[in-house]
């Protein structure tokens, strides 16, 4: 069931509860990981007193992460969609215009989301748990936005070693993960300044952009 499907067939009461758990889990598991988080605590810190509350919301831990997901990724995928209607016509997507529509969509959530946030750090861990990580993966990948970006000029070519290109999408899908886990963890410690957070985010985003393009033009034989 999509997240626009359970709102629709939910009561508002369910609805604040199903809210305050997600947010509490991903708190949670962002701060002491999925294994040391139990679906018992989950419910408890979230002020229900019903031991089963977690179940009876979304059957099983993975579905309850699938929905935290779900909720981030269709908030970056608005802003994602609106960067690529300005984008124009097929054939006309540079190399860096196609780094900016990957990273940038994700750090303008990360702002969105504010100080402390702890999305980065939970992502992080699912793009690594076993019986998540190709379930977030394939996610991300099948976003209607992307499907419009390989539309537009998707830079890497049929004549391409698909491994390499394989490898170059892990790459990216690493440093954009986890660099934003740290500078979120930063943020959240204080080893960052909250009052400069969405200058950090934003010059955080431009060396993505940077290190992502330099990575690509590499691979693609300085292709623009």
């Amino acid at each position: 069931m999509t997240l626009s499907e359970t709102a629709a067939t939910i009561s508002p009461r369910s609805a604040l509860a199903r809210d305050k758990l997600m947010h509490t889990a991903e708190r949670l598991y962002a701060e002491h990981g999925f294994a040391n988080v139990s679906i018992r605590r989950i419910g408890e810190e979230a002020g229900q007193r019903n031991k089963s509350v977690v179940q009876y919301h979304f059957s099983t831990r993975d579905d309850l992460i699938h929905a935290i997901l779900d909720r981030h990724m269709a908030a970056i995928e608005k802003h994602r969609i609106s960067m690529v209607a300005a984008l124009g016509e097929p054939g006309a997507l540079s190399l860096r215009d196609w780094i900016t529509c990957v990273v940038q969509p994700s750090i303008e959530h990360h702002i969105d989301l504010g100080t402390p946030s702890w999305y980065g750090r939970f992502l992080a861990q699912t793009v690594v748990e076993p019986t998540l990580r190709e379930y977030t993966i394939q996610a991300h990948l099948k976003m209607p936005s992307f499907r419009r970006i390989e539309e537009l000029g998707y830079p890497y070519g049929p004549d391409l070693d698909r491994e390499l290109v394989v490898q170059q999408g892990a790459m990216i899908r690493q440093l954009i993960v986890h660099m934003s886990a740290e500078l979120e963890a930063d943020l959240a410690s204080g080893r960052a300044d909250h009052a400069a957070a969405e200058r950090s985010w934003r010059r955080l985003g431009d060396n993505l952009i940077t290190a992502i393009y330099g990575l690509s033009s590499s691979l693609l034989g300085e292709r623009r």
